[in-house]
């Protein structure tokens, strides 16, 4: 059992809603004058392979937990980080330029 404090930081396993699960190292955090939860998502190697960041009104369940149960929940629904293409494909559409404007995805500023 955890011992009542009034914050929160260490392994856990946290419920999104929306139905995301994800399992890492978690905090509390101010970004933008406004306390976030953070997680760190450990990667193969036990180092953070993705932070991401939520506010309260978006969990459901926040679970303590052992950093080894934390470690394999986590590869089972780590999230994959956003790659370069992704932004490639996303911002062209964004501002009007059609797929066929090859050319220019080389020139956008990632």
């Amino acid at each position: 059992m955890i011992e009542s404090k009034d914050s929160f930081e260490g392994w856990a396993i946290l419920e999104l809603m929306g139905h995301r699960r994800l399992a890492g190292y978690v905090r509390e955090q101010e970004v933008a004058g406004v306390m976030l939860l953070r997680i760190d998502i450990p990667g193969d190697d036990g180092q953070p392979v993705m932070t991401q960041f939520y506010g309260a009104s978006a969990i459901y369940c926040l679970t303590p937990t052992t950093e080894e149960t934390a470690k394999a929940t986590a590869k089972i629904g780590r999230p994959e980080p956003v790659e370069r293409w992704e932004m490639q494909r996303a911002i062209p559409a964004r501002i009007g330029i059609r797929e066929e404007d090859e050319e220019i995805d080389d020139e956008l500023p990632l």
